[in-house]
């Protein structure tokens, strides 16, 4: 079974290649606002690069969100197509989930614009709260109180570099959370900033 992860939720474009239960190769660039023009290319490269064809794809994994909602749509509408015209299976996954992987109690913040983030609280994995969104200094003042928990996104406004580059790892150490979308029609992207958490800040 060879499966193809894909996320463009936030400025990284991440394309993972899983055979079974096992990553066999992946890319991670930084492309903020281009990963609608880097998707294909990078795709086509990491695959040749990888002796696979696109008809050797048996199912596909993509990030639903939150996080930038035309980042989101880029993979996803990807994935729709290519799901129903070729019939393979297409699961999905929390974006911020995915940032956070299988490990001890871990805070991801991806930047929202605004001074505010999208915001998810994991333990080993499993989501501790709905996602949602805090301020700046919201996180800020969770981080003080949680000073030993995993922090993990865009952290430069609490003096940390970002903690990202393992991420295509963690479609495999998620597999038992993916979710499979049938009907394909429906399914969106989950987009917090319409969501009254969003608009009361």
């Amino acid at each position: 079974m060879l499966t193809l992860g894909m996320d463009t939720s936030n400025r990284y474009l991440n394309l993972a290649l899983i055979k079974d239960d096992k990553l066999i190769a992946s890319l991670h660039k930084e492309c903020f606002k281009h990963q609608s023009e880097e998707i294909l290319p990078q795709l086509d490269l990491l695959l040749k690069n990888n002796g696979i064809k696109t008809s050797d794809i048996d199912s596909i994994v993509i990030t639903e969100g939150p996080g930038s909602y035309t980042g989101i749509r880029i993979a996803m509408t990807l994935a729709k197509v290519w799901a129903k015209t070729k019939k393979l299976k297409l699961y999905t996954l929390d974006s911020l989930q995915l940032i956070a992987g299988k490990v001890p109690t871990t805070a991801v913040y991806i930047d929202a614009r605004g001074h505010r983030g999208y915001v998810g609280i994991f333990e080993e994995g499993k989501a501790m709260m709905a996602d949602t969104v805090f301020t700046e200094d919201e996180f800020k003042e969770y981080h003080d109180q949680h000073a030993d928990d995993e922090v993990r996104g865009d952290l430069d406004f609490l003096g940390y570099h970002d903690e990202m580059a393992d991420i295509n790892q963690h479609f495999v150490d998620l597999k038992e959370d993916w979710v499979l979308v049938d009907p394909i029609d429906p399914l969106k992207a989950k987009y917090l900033k319409e969501a009254t958490e969003y608009l009361i800040k």
